[in-house]
């Protein structure tokens, strides 16, 4: 009992962590840019896409399969940043597809898609369904791979492509909203999602002081799915609404 109550008190101080820092970043940037107006959307998106209990479940099998290699701390560190790098630099791509696809779409059809897949998150989180695409072949590749740092590159860019289809409504949403800007204030926007994005990843591998201790709280989080997938799809609701609302 007592080693749960520790667990759980680390998962809050983790999260709340999680919570600060990504309002920080992203209201400071939002303010400079004065674009102060949309803070609340950008986090209810950027948090909803960062929480998502498909990114725990990826980095969860990214850390057993390196507590399996016997790295030391300072390993630990190169490997696990260039798996995170190679995370964001993907995903920021698939953004910029998905920003030119995304600027051809009325924000009503965004709208609907958004309440849609909001829905869906909720509905699979509740039923504890799975949306990782290929978790398979993700296995397969984190524990081929060598402890390096190219290998930590390309498992996280093979990865970022089974991320996508699970965390989509929110990117294409946000993709929706961006695109109908200027293309600087479109690469700009993506810089700061994709930095929020992988910010829970980062705040585990180099606060928690240890690979199991990490792996433990990754675990814990996946344990959390339905109640993460839940405010997920709410938060995506609740852009749908937003959106419904402008036009």
């Amino acid at each position: 009992m007592r080693l749960r109550e520790i667990i759980s008190k680390a998962e809050v101080k983790y999260l709340l962590l999680i919570l600060v820092l990504s309002f920080g970043i992203s209201s400071t940037a939002l303010y400079l840019l004065g674009m102060s107006w949309f803070i609340p959307q950008f986090l209810a998106l950027a948090l909803g896409d960062s929480i998502n209990p498909c990114t725990f479940v990826v980095y969860t099998l990214f850390l057993i399969a390196l507590s399996v290699k016997g790295l030391s701390r300072r390993q630990l560190y190169i490997v696990g940043s260039s798996f995170i790098v190679a995370v964001y630099a993907s995903y920021y791509t698939l953004g910029l597809g998905l920003s030119l696809i995304a600027g051809r779409i009325p924000l009503h059809w965004a709208a609907y898609f958004a309440l849609v897949f909001g829905a869906y998150t909720i509905v699979t989180g509740i039923m504890e369904r799975s949306r990782v695409v290929g978790k398979g072949l993700v296995r397969k590749r984190a524990f081929s791979e060598e402890a390096t740092v190219v290998g930590g590159l390309i498992l996280g860019l093979t990865v970022s492509t089974t991320l996508l289809p699970c965390s989509a409504g929110p990117y294409l949403v946000y993709a929706a909203v961006i695109s109908r800007g200027s293309t600087p204030m479109v690469f700009l926007m993506l810089t700061l999602y994709n930095l929020i994005f992988v910010l829970p990843l980062t705040v585990i591998l180099l606060t928690m002081g240890g690979l199991r201790e990490s792996k433990e709280f990754s675990q814990a989080m996946v344990r959390h799915s339905p109640e993460l997938s839940v405010v997920a799809g709410v938060l995506l609701i609740g852009m749908g609404a937003w959106l419904m609302c402008l036009t």
